[in-house]
């Protein structure tokens, strides 16, 4: 824990002191940060901003991944299906996500949950997608001969050799995934939403609120953080069968 928390630590105290005497009105000080931090995100915020981007978020990266396991089992399983969806998976995994945001927008609308959605679902569905792929086909082909042999269905086949085997690279893209759901969760609300903790940077900005903007900016940091830790969390309990949990 110490070890954990000491780098973040250090860099907090040189922002500190480098920012102590800072007169520039782009850069406060980090205590008048630290000062409008309590003011800026009360009640009121939480439940219509950052709690509403939170749940886009999960949604979206929930389907992303059921989506992602899904196909991807089924894609890694089957030699035909994988070279019959490969030069599409190529191309999509080549467009950047973000650029998609405006295409989305012109048929879900910019306002609402549901081109939000939609962005975050798609942006987090390849890393998922194509991890799950790569760790499938990377199963050993004799035990799954092995499991046959001793007369396990298909589903059992599926859950306890191509699932468990595939897992650390389904866990690698889910983790992947998070990371750029995060990113695409500020952008999206950043085209046309008047709520959300993309749109209340935005308007921090536009409104000249300097240490708002930035309590915004290091509330994202510290959400990042806080999922990484559940993520952590819920891959150990979810994968304590295997050692290296």
């Amino acid at each position: 824990m110490i070890r954990r928390l000491g780098l973040p630590a250090v860099l907090i105290g040189v922002w500190w002191l480098l920012s102590a005497g800072s007169t520039s009105f782009f850069w406060p000080p980090l205590s008048v940060i630290a000062r409008t931090f309590p003011a800026t995100w009360t009640l009121d915020p939480i439940l219509h901003d950052v709690l509403p981007s939170l749940a886009r978020l999960a949604l979206g990266y929930t389907i992303a991944l059921l989506a992602g396991v899904t196909l991807g089992v089924a894609i890694g399983s089957s030699a035909t299906l994988r070279a019959c969806c490969e030069p599409a998976l190529e191309f999509f995994r080549a467009i950047p996500p973000p650029v998609l945001i405006p295409v989305i927008a012109l048929f879900a609308g910019y306002t609402g949950w549901t081109s939000k959605i939609i962005t975050i679902a798609l942006g987090c569905l390849w890393p998922i997608l194509l991890n799950t792929v790569d760790g499938v086909r990377a199963v050993d082909e004799v035990l799954r001969d092995t499991a046959r042999s001793y007369r396990f269905g298909r589903l059992a086949v599926l859950r306890h050799v191509v699932l468990r085997g595939a897992a650390p690279r389904i866990v690698t893209g889910a983790r992947q995934a998070l990371s750029l759901g995060v990113i695409l969760m500020v952008i999206s609300e950043m085209f046309g939403a008047d709520r959300g903790l993309g749109a209340a940077v935005v308007q921090f900005q536009r409104g000249f609120a300097i240490p708002q903007m930035w309590t915004g900016i290091i509330l994202l940091g510290l959400l990042g953080v806080a999922l990484s830790a559940l993520f952590h969390l819920a891959e150990r309990r979810l994968f304590a069968w295997r050692s290296d949990s």
